[in-house]
């Protein structure tokens, strides 16, 4: 089970574990648990946390809090990459800046002031720790390393890129490691080598939907519509590939398969609490 466990967030943060436990009973956040009922935190909730922790500091009522904590979540769930971000106080507003973008978030008088990067170091060691049950990462097998490199694609894809590489190396048929591997090659803009990785997923899972579905979106970016839209149709558990269908559809003049796979899209999305 991939993320934080409640005692680790805690050391982190400052905020004791029923403080943390309360935000969750209040719906601020909506962690995994273990097959044992235990918490296990993402990143993004760290940074809520961190947040929440600079409020309480300056005596932010309880109302104001849980407001600018449910605004600032679907600000960070937008953001292309968490680490990037910044979040500090200027008089009663609670700002958050992204390179040359700055937008705030309502809360009461507070002063706070925290690059997310810093705050991703340092859950990047928790990461590091916590993978394999703290085993040295060169004693890690593939599996393992595919799943510190989930915990890192929220703090440092780079970070992420190397372990899905070395996954990949210690077992050429973990195909999640070399999809996921495949999907941050896209990121930086390598579309020859992303796509490389999702036809080497296929050769291993051809009904992989989701190597299915980013390699439509390879061929969708190269405005090659057919062949986009082959790949799609092999991902009808991604609403994603229905609701770029629909676009496609729509594009082509065929209006009904475009409602179709509309529908079908938010079907998916509320399905899966998207």
């Amino acid at each position: 089970m991939r993320g934080y466990s409640t005692r680790q967030v805690s050391d982190l943060i400052g905020l004791n574990p029923p403080q943390i436990r309360h935000y969750v009973r209040s719906e601020v956040l909506h962690p995994n648990r273990t097959h044992m009922g235990h918490y296990r935190f993402s990143f993004q909730d760290v940074v809520l946390l961190r947040t929440a922790k600079g409020m309480i500091d300056s005596d932010v009522t309880v109302r104001r809090t849980y407001k600018a904590l449910r605004k600032l979540k679907s600000e960070l769930s937008a953001a292309r990459s968490l680490s990037a971000l910044r979040i500090f106080a200027s008089g009663n507003k609670v700002l958050v800046r992204e390179a040359d973008n700055l937008w705030e978030v309502e809360s009461g008088q507070h002063s706070m002031d925290f690059a997310i990067s810093d705050l991703a170091e340092e859950v990047s060691d928790l990461a590091h720790e916590s993978a394999g049950g703290g085993k040295p990462i060169e004693e890690l097998n593939s599996d393992e390393l595919y799943n510190l490199g989930l915990d890192l694609e929220e703090l440092d894809q780079n970070q992420a890129k190397n372990v899905y590489q070395r996954a990949a190396s210690l077992d050429p048929t973990n195909v999640d490691a070399i999809i996921n591997l495949g999907r941050i090659l896209q990121l930086e803009g390598d579309f020859k080598m992303a796509k490389q990785a999702y036809e080497r997923g296929l050769s291993l899972n051809p009904r992989h939907e989701l190597a299915n579905y980013n390699l439509g979106t390879i061929f969708d970016e190269l405005d090659e519509t057919s062949i986009a839209s082959s790949y799609y149709e092999k991902a009808p558990n991604v609403p994603d590939a229905h609701y770029n269908l629909a676009r496609l559809k729509e594009l082509a003049g065929d209006q009904v398969s475009a409602k179709r796979h509309l529908q079908l899209y938010k079907e998916l999305v509320e399905l899966e609490g998207f």
